[in-house]
């Protein structure tokens, strides 16, 4: 195996000139530095990232952490976020994916392992590791939930101007009698998208009814058991707003079991405009949340960050936008 001292005896000159031209150091000239590098290239030299590590003080490791990836995170979601990422991570850092739940406590989560991390935030319940990461000093971006701190940078979607602008739809299609089925109880996009559906009722003066909450756990099975209980109802709804797609497409699966269909006896609208939500049949009128958007921000952000060796806060919104497709009519 090819050593930067083999290329110092080659190119005549110390084992640190050879490293340093290696990174790019602006401390050598640049004739010795193509020198170096291309006896290196001849030599098919390959750095030993475990050593680089050492000298350079990095671990060349970005973390992605989800609030959870056993539970309430859809396979979809979890698919496009490490998309996003991915398209951005280059192939000098490795990228390590986890669930801050599978975490009994954060001492292995320090500076010498993490060069920056990426957070998912789905729920308050992280608040406790972004203090631990914050304490560790390594440069950090959460995406998805709303952090109220400065030195943060924050980048996420606006879900409840996405849900309200999804019922108002539903109102103008005439629908008086629409109901919600709810994402995971404290996660802060279920909290999101329930409030901007209670804004459109409240907006155009519809009575809230009790009736027509009900709870779901962002999977197919609760969007089925969910539209059940509510076509159970002595008054079904007309109309359902589903809290993200994967719960719309187990509403749209509950519908067809009793004999009804899709949008002539019930309509139905989801929210994340995930892959298969133009296929289902009928298609499905949902929410496009830009994911894969704010996950590849969120790597650019995260890598001029460790980079740049700073991080100055800012907080970004990406816009929401209805996808009007086949599963709601008048």
């Amino acid at each position: 195996m090819v050593t930067i001292k083999d290329i110092a005896k080659l190119a005549n000159v110390s084992h640190t000139t050879v490293s340093r031209a290696l990174n790019d150091s602006p401390l050598i000239k640049p004739g010795t530095k193509r020198k170096i590098q291309e006896i290196a290239a001849q030599l098919n030299y390959t750095p030993n990232f475990n050593a680089k590590s050492l000298v350079m003080q990095k671990s060349y490791t970005i973390g992605l952490f989800f609030t959870s990836i056993s539970n309430g995170t859809s396979p979809s979601f979890f698919a496009d976020t490490v998309k996003g990422v991915n398209s951005v991570i280059n192939e000098d850092y490795n990228l390590f994916v986890r669930g801050i739940d599978d975490y009994q406590d954060f001492s292995s989560i320090h500076h010498r392992r993490f060069d920056g991390i990426i957070l998912m935030s789905q729920s308050e319940v992280d608040n406790a590791f972004i203090y631990h990461v914050l304490h560790q000093k390594i440069p950090m971006v959460v995406i998805n939930r709303e952090i109220n701190d400065r030195s943060l940078i924050n980048i996420l979607s606006n879900d409840r101007e996405g849900s309200c602008h999804a019922v108002k739809y539903l109102i103008q299609k005439g629908h008086k009698d629409i109901a919600i089925i709810e994402g995971i109880k404290g996660f802060k996009s279920s909290l999101e998208r329930r409030e901007g559906y209670l804004k459109a009722l409240i907006d155009q003066e519809i009575p809230i009814r009790t009736e027509y909450i009900v709870n779901g756990n962002y999977d197919m099975e609760s969007g089925y058991k969910a539209m059940e209980k509510l076509l159970s109802l002595k008054n079904p709804p007309t109309a359902v707003f589903c809290s993200n797609d994967d719960m719309a497409v187990g509403a749209l699966n509950a519908v067809f079991a009793k004999g009804l269909t899709v949008p002539g006896d019930i309509s139905v609208i989801g929210f994340d405009d995930i892959q298969s939500a133009q296929y289902t049949n009928p298609s499905l009128t949902t929410v496009k949340k830009p994911i894969e958007k704010i996950s590849r921000l969120g790597a650019e952000k995260i890598l001029a960050a460790v980079e740049n060796q700073e991080i100055n806060g800012e907080k970004t919104f990406v816009e929401t936008e209805l996808i009007v497709r086949k599963s709601v009519s008048p």
